[in-house]
């Protein structure tokens, strides 16, 4: 097992990405033709990495589970994409938006991959224009900015609310180029199921065909895991129902260290659930908080008028609402960052103040935007004492050329519509900090396999700022990890291709065998759905916004007991040899159960509250979580045993030398 070495580099935190490049070895362009790498997953760090690893040289094979990379998950992020360009001439530089990122993760990130993640995003911007996204523009031709939580400046760079996509096509438009050469050899729905480990080295994967059922054996030099986050442990996320931890979980029970399981961020900004049928929770992107000032009524009868439907939030009168973030967090108002607004959102609706008929939601309300950009249009456009109509009908438009296609998806879903009458939101689980641990080069404990974007645990600590996520995704795919894989495959030019008729690849081909069987063959009485569903209730309310330890250790028992129920009594219908999206999802619900209870294990040691990570018996007076430094500024990596409950933890001791350590505020 390898040791727990960051590999940061010695030196001031400006100059490390630097000199560290200037010293790793790299690969001659004629030999790179020598090496294979395997990327598994094809969103925006996988996707990216695939393009960039063959535009270089290095023979690619990329595996996506969905139809086409155009698939995955990435294509939902709505809101935009952090870089420190500065713009908007409001001072905004690379040390700020490293400030912003190690602060709103609540000191629990590693300094010098965060300042490096601020150090590459300009490249992230210039080389996505490049490509075509279309960011928007401002006035004078310049990329426009808008503002995100947890920041004072605006940096965020957005193609409407559908920048996710716009920046996947990019990469995947780089993709079909190396496609079409040759240099990608692509396999759609395909999924990995197991890693292969020959002489202590990353050297291939076994995948299933997800179309035949076949079970293939593929070797490289390299595997690269860029499969995303692990949300849909509660069953209920913004995630896509296909989103899972598979390919992570089992490179983590293979020798990879699964870091920080428990900081997973709840978004306070989604589509308040309906009832017990639904299968996903839906997203609305953070950038309507420029605009949407957060309420609730101020009086409790109102609340229960409205609940009960006798009273519509137009018919409160502005005295009678609580803009409870405004309030409490004037400095930062509706943009405080996403940990510190959700359970903001939580304390209310658990106070009674709640206004759907489940009582946990709370309103969204474009109105005074909508009139403050009618009056600015009106005076643009030299209309004299309009009437409150027509500011309200321009208004409505500037509305809808910013965000547009947010209202008509929200429209869609609630049926009413969000210029007339404010949007429902809550928080919902949205994205995991957490996950496979790395170094500094991008690699796990296992030589040779890396990870990136989602699926590692990360450049952003125990709390995500919005519009980081494509940032830190495109920024390991583009301009990491073809940097840091090359000084790990300068050893490989004369290794010559890696055959599959090994011994450790019939092996672990046996060993998907055997489970994937052994699902089949169980014949039980439930279904795989029905399991999950069990999980995510536990998860939600015993490891969700608030943990304690009572509902820790209850959360770790009950999940056991799912899981041995699950193993002797779910029920998988077809057969293992041909399309069966039961079986698939059976497989990726069994490694859920077992990360769900590390999850808890994680939540359950480390006692303080930090960031998504929310310890009722470490709080302020102000219910605002507080941090324990002297006991937990550390990373915490878990190794596999055999059984969650007994992972070895290991402790990467994090280093503040640049950001002073102290408790966060927003006020």
């Amino acid at each position: 097992m390898s040791k727990l070495d960051s590999k940061v580099p010695q030196g001031p935190i400006k100059d490390k990405w630097t000199n560290h490049k200037n010293k790793i070895n790299v690969v001659n362009p004629a030999n790179k033709r020598l090496i294979d790498v395997i990327v598994v997953g094809t969103g925006l760090a996988g996707g990216s990495a695939a393009a960039s690893l063959a535009e270089m040289g290095y023979n690619v094979k990329a595996f996506a589970y969905q139809d086409s990379p155009r698939r995955a998950h990435s294509i939902a992020a709505q809101g935009g994409i952090n870089a420190a360009k500065n713009y908007q001439n409001d001072n905004d530089s690379i040390y700020r938006l490293f400030y912003d990122t190690v602060k709103g993760g609540d000191y629990r990130a590693r300094e010098a991959n965060v300042y490096r993640l601020a150090e590459v995003s300009g490249n992230i911007i210039d080389q996505c224009v490049a490509q075509g996204v279309p960011f928007a523009r401002e006035y004078g031709g310049l990329l426009d900015n808008r503002s995100f939580g947890g920041v004072l400046v605006s940096r965020t760079f957005y193609a409407k609310g559908q920048t996710g996509q716009q920046l996947l096509l990019g990469a995947y438009a780089a993709m079909n180029r190396q496609i079409g050469k040759g240099k990608i050899k692509m396999y759609n729905r395909h999924e990995m199921l197991d890693i292969v480990i020959v002489d202590g080295k990353a050297r291939g994967i076994i995948a299933r065909n997800l179309v035949t059922g076949e079970i293939e054996r593929h070797s490289a030099h390299a595997v690269v895991v860029a499969t995303g986050g692990y949300g849909n442990v509660f069953f209920l996320s913004t995630n896509a129902m296909g989103s899972n931890v598979t390919a992570a979980w089992k490179i983590h029970k293979k020798g990879a260290y699964f870091a920080n399981p428990c900081y997973t961020q709840i978004h306070p900004t989604c589509i308040p659930r309906s009832g017990d049928h639904q299968s996903k929770l839906t997203l609305m992107s953070e950038s309507l908080r420029n605009d949407g000032r957060i309420w609730v009524p101020a009086k409790m009868e109102d609340a229960e008028a409205i609940r009960a439907g006798k009273l519509k939030p137009t018919e409160i009168a502005e005295e009678d609402r609580d803009y409870y973030l405004e309030r409490r967090y004037p400095a930062f108002g509706n943009l405080v960052p996403r940990d510190v607004a959700s359970r903001a959102a939580k304390e209310r609706c658990d106070a009674g103040y709640g206004v759907n008929a489940t009582g946990e939601a709370v309103y969204l309300d474009f109105a005074a935007a909508i009139e403050r950009y009618g009056k600015e249009k009106a005076l643009v456009m030299g209309i004299d004492n309009p009437s409150k109509g027509k500011i309200i009908e321009l208004g409505e438009q500037v509305i809808e050329a910013k965000y547009g296609n947010l209202f008509q998806m929200y429209e869609k879903i609630v049926d009413e519509n969000p210029y007339k009458t404010p949007m429902m939101i809550y928080p919902a689980v949205h994205y995991t900090m957490g996950g496979v641990w790395v170094d500094y080069n991008l690699m796990t404990t296992i030589p040779g396999c890396y990870c990136a974007g989602e699926a590692n645990f990360s450049d952003h600590g125990a709390n995500r700022l919005g519009a980081s996520a494509l940032m830190q995704g495109l920024a390991d795919g583009y301009f990491v990890l073809p940097y840091t894989i090359g000084d790990y495959l300068a050893d490989e030019i004369r290794t010559g291709e890696i055959p599959t008729d090994l011994p450790e690849f019939e092996q672990a081909e046996n060993e998907v065998r055997e489970k994937l069987e052994k699902l089949i063959n169980i014949k039980g009485t439930k279904s795989v759905d029905h399991f999950h569903k069990r999980l995510g209730k536990v998860m939600w309310e015993y490891v969700g916004m608030a943990r304690n330890e009572e509902g820790l250790k209850k959360a770790m028992d009950e999940i056991k007991q799912i899981r041995e129920e699950f193993w002797n009594d779910v029920r998988v219908p077809g057969e293992m040899d041909e399309l069966n999206p039961e079986l698939e999802k059976a497989g990726r619900v069994a490694d859920f159960l077992e990360l769900g209870e590390l999850f808890a294990v994680d939540a359950l040691q480390r006692t303080e509250s930090c960031g998504g990570h929310f310890r009722e018996e470490s709080q302020t007076e102000e219910g605002e979580a507080l941090r324990k430094d002297d006991e937990f500024a550390y990373v915490s990596a878990w190794e596999w045993t055999g059984d969650p409950r007994t992972a070895n933890l290991h402790k990467e001791e994090l280093e503040f030398n640049d950001i002073e350590l102290k408790q966060r505020s927003y006020k």
